[in-house]
C-alpha cells in the first residue's frame, strides 16, 4: 500500500479509500451486501493497508455506518473514517435531511452512535443545500469540531462557485473550512478538470473522487455494461453520461490498453486517477475480496504520457451530472 497526506489536513491515508455503500442491506439496494458478507472485505482492505474508509448516513439508512463501526471495533485510532450528512433519513422527520444546524446536529450524533465512535475523522456535506445558508452550515460545522465531534469537515459534489464561495465565508468568518472535496471524477466525466480541480489544487483542498470505475462502465467492455445485478438495478447509473461525447471510444481503449499490459479494465482506470496530481485516494468500491485485491494491485500500473494521452484524447464535454 502507498500512503500520502490528505489535502492540509496532516493525516496519512491509504491511496485508495474504501467506499462503504456497498455495505448494508439488498432491502435498500439490489446489490449491497449483508453484513455477513461485508466484514470479510473491511478485513481484507485492512490486511492490504486501507486506513481510509468513506461511509454515509444515508447508506443503507445508517446500516453501513453501523456495519463499519462493527469491524473497526477495537481498532479505531489507525484508521481514518469518513462519513457525510444531507439526504433523508426519516419521512417522519422534516428536519432529518438539509444541512441546518438542526439536522446536522441530530443526524451527526446518530452516525456517531452507529459507527460506535466519540469524533469522525472527515465530516463531509453530502451535498449542497440550497435552502441553507452556508454560513449557517459551516457555523455549525466547526462547532461540531470545537466540541471535538468531528476532526475536519470536508464537502462532496457542487459547483465551483458554490465551494469557492464556501472557503471565502470561512476565512471571512474565521471559522473551520472544508478540507476535502469528494467530486465525480473518472476517465468518463472529466467536467471537474475546468473549475474545480484547480480551484483544490490551489486551495491545498484533498481529492478523494467518487465513481472511479463510473459504476462499472469502466471495469468492463461497454455492451456488457447491463449484465451484472447493478448494472441491471442501478438506475443512478443511467442517469450519467458516460457513453456520451467520447465515452464509448475511451471504454475501447481502457480494454485495449489493459489487454497490452496485461491487466483489467479496471485496474487500468483505477491507474489513470492515481496518476493524476490532484488526486489523493480514489474511493472503490467493491462487493467481492477479489475485485478489492485487483484494486490495489493497481497502485502497481505504470502509464506513459503516451498511455495518458490515447486513453484521454477522445473526450468531449458532457453534461454536468453528479451534483443531484
Amino acid at each position: 500500500m502507498e500512503y500520502t497526506t490528505l489535502g492540509s489536513t496532516g493525516m496519512e491515508v491509504s491511496r485508495l479509500c474504501l467506499g462503504c455503500m456497498s455495505f448494508g442491506t439488498p432491502k435498500w439496494r439490489d446489490w449491497v451486501l449483508e453484513e455477513e458478507e461485508s466484514l470479510p472485505i473491511i478485513e481484507r482492505a485492512i490486511d492490504l493497508g486501507i486506513n481510509f474508509f468513506d461511509t454515509a448516513n444515508m447508506y443503507s439508512v445508517g446500516e453501513s455506518e453501523r456495519i463499519l463501526g462493527t469491524a473497526l471495533e477495537g481498532r479505531r485510532e489507525e484508521n481514518v473514517v469518513a462519513t457525510k450528512v444531507f439526504f433523508e433519513m426519516d419521512d417522519a422527520n422534516r428536519n432529518s435531511s438539509g444541512l441546518s444546524r438542526k439536522g446536522i446536529e441530530q443526524e451527526l450524533n446518530a452516525s456517531l452512535d452507529r459507527l460506535g465512535m466519540d469524533t469522525i475523522d472527515l465530516y463531509q456535506t453530502h451535498r449542497w443545500d440550497y435552502n441553507t445558508p452556508i454560513d449557517v452550515t459551516l457555523s455549525a460545522l466547526s462547532d461540531a469540531v470545537r466540541r471535538e465531534k468531528v476532526r475536519y469537515i470536508g464537502a462532496s459534489s457542487m459547483w465551483t462557485h458554490q465551494f469557492a464561495e464556501s472557503l471565502h465565508t470561512s476565512e471571512a468568518l474565521g471559522i473551520e473550512r472544508f478540507v476535502t472535496m469528494q467530486n465525480h471524477y473518472n476517465l468518463l466525466y472529466r467536467e471537474e478538470e475546468r473549475e474545480m480541480l484547480p480551484l483544490c489544487e490551489k486551495k491545498d483542498i484533498g481529492v478523494i473522487p467518487w465513481s472511479p470505475l463510473a459504476r462499472g462502465y469502466l471495469s468492463r467492455p461497454h455492451e456488457e455494461s447491463e449484465a451484472t445485478t447493478r448494472g441491471k438495478s442501478d438506475t443512478f447509473a443511467r442517469k450519467h453520461p458516460y457513453l456520451e461525447g467520447g465515452g464509448r471510444t475511451i471504454n475501447e481503449r481502457v480494454a485495449e490498453v489493459a489487454a497490452d499490459k496485461g491487466v483489467t479494465m479496471a485496474q487500468l482506470s483505477l491507474a489513470w486517477l492515481l496518476h493524476k496530481d490532484w488526486v489523493d485516494a480514489p474511493i472503490i468500491g467493491t462487493t467481492s475480496i477479489e475485485h478489492l485485491e485487483q484494486a490495489v494491485a493497481a497502485l502497481d500500473i505504470s502509464l506513459s504520457e503516451s498511455d495518458m494521452t490515447y486513453l484521454e484524447e477522445p473526450y468531449q464535454p458532457v453534461r454536468v451530472a453528479g451534483h443531484e
